[in-house]
């Protein structure tokens, strides 16, 4: 099994000497690089690099530079995207955001995670579990989202929240552990 199958099956797998996954990860960087000195009046290049990183986009997509990735591929977007600046994805398993995602500036969405063991964790291993990101989801600023985590249908997270277990639809959750504070109804 190759550390790209290992990763794919959220195993422990070599991120760090793994010659493949080196190579993967300069070429998506390079691609980031380049959209972020684009100028904001490139419209036109700065879709068409964003369809050259990501592996799956729909229409009306915005993510403001810089933004940086790891691999670009593991990356699916909906339509009605937008992410304000410094989005980060370490897209080492599926990061899926559903349709009409708004993200607020400085976020993060981690798939990476590290074992405790220093020994192993010296070696360069690592593991990887899929983001999912729901419909009409709002985060606000220097969200962070970790390894596994998924988040409903129509919730709304908080500035500054660590998203570290999944969140329900319809909620607004805060915090560092993120929690729910209250569900959404129609009266909201």
């Amino acid at each position: 099994m190759t550390e790209k199958e290992k990763c794919a099956a959220g195993l422990l797998y070599n991120a760090n000497y793994d010659k493949e996954l080196i190579q993967e990860r300069i070429a998506c960087k390079d691609l980031c690089q380049e959209y972020n000195g684009l100028k904001n009046s490139d419209t036109e290049m700065r879709y068409e690099l964003l369809r050259r990183i990501i592996g799956s986009i729909k229409e009306n997509i915005c993510i403001e530079p810089n933004f940086w990735c790891d691999y670009g591929y593991n990356i699916k977007v909906g339509e009605n995207f937008y992410a304000n600046h410094n989005l980060v994805i370490l897209d080492c398993a599926i990061v899926e955001f559903g349709d009409n995602v708004f993200i607020g500036p400085n976020c993060s969405f981690y798939t990476a995670g590290h074992p405790l063991n220093a020994k192993q964790r010296n070696e360069g291993l690592e593991y990887a579990h899929p983001i999912k990101v729901g419909d009409n989801v709002w985060l606000g600023g220097n969200v962070v989202v970790l390894p596994g985590v998924s988040i409903g249908n129509n919730s709304v997270i908080g500035a500054g929240s660590v998203v570290t277990k999944d969140i329900p639809d319809h909620v607004v959750a805060v915090g560092n552990p993120c929690k729910v504070v209250k569900k959404i109804t129609e009266q909201n």
